[in-house]
């Protein structure tokens, strides 16, 4: 914990700051002193202010807060580089909600799983004035996952939490686990 460092010094002791009448004033400098404890890690902390608000620099217990901030997924079952690459990637993230390139980073970021999603949403329209209106879109993807490395399968229930999560409300999102890339381009 930041405030726990046993003799901190403070880069800005108050007894130096005294005027001369103070200077040698046995009570008045251990006043001081006592205050420049309590005060050094308030100093400390907002000299590296800039430290604090970077995730890849930010003290661990940081990291959760900051995720808040800018409303990134924090799993404290995460490892910590994991959740710091969350909040990095959190704008992007957010950017890129109810797509299919958003719902594929999803996935790479919180299982290392690959995946492909097909039938993204099912926008129709035309560029012609007056002409007949396009059949009705299937509204239905398909998101197929394998893992990552090959060797760790992906958890299901994690797949669809997330597939929940990101995927439009009005798409039906169909979920496949593999056990390795897809060998079929067309599906």
């Amino acid at each position: 914990m930041r405030a726990a460092v046993p003799e901190l010094p403070s880069r800005y002791p108050i007894g130096g700051q005294l005027p001369a009448l103070y200077a040698d004033d046995d009570f008045a400098q251990r006043f001081t002193a006592g205050l420049d404890t309590v005060l050094a890690p308030v100093f400390a902390t907002l000299d590296n202010l800039p430290a604090y608000l970077d995730p890849r620099l930010a003290p661990t217990d940081f990291v959760a807060w900051l995720a808040s901030w800018v409303g990134a997924a924090d799993d404290s079952d995460w490892p910590v580089e994991q959740r710091r690459e969350a909040v990095v990637r959190a704008m992007e993230l957010h950017r890129w909600r109810g797509t299919g390139r958003g719902l594929v980073d999803a996935l790479e970021l919180a299982l290392g799983a690959h995946a492909r999603v097909s039938e993204d949403g099912g926008a129709v329209w035309s560029g012609t004035p007056g002409a007949e209106l396009p059949p009705e879109p299937s509204a239905q993807a398909l998101v197929r996952v394998w893992p990552g490395d090959g060797t760790e399968p992906v958890d299901p229930e994690r797949v669809r939490e997330i597939v929940r999560a990101m995927c439009p409300v009005h798409i039906a999102c169909r979920v496949e686990i593999l056990s390795g890339p897809p060998t079929d381009e067309g599906r």
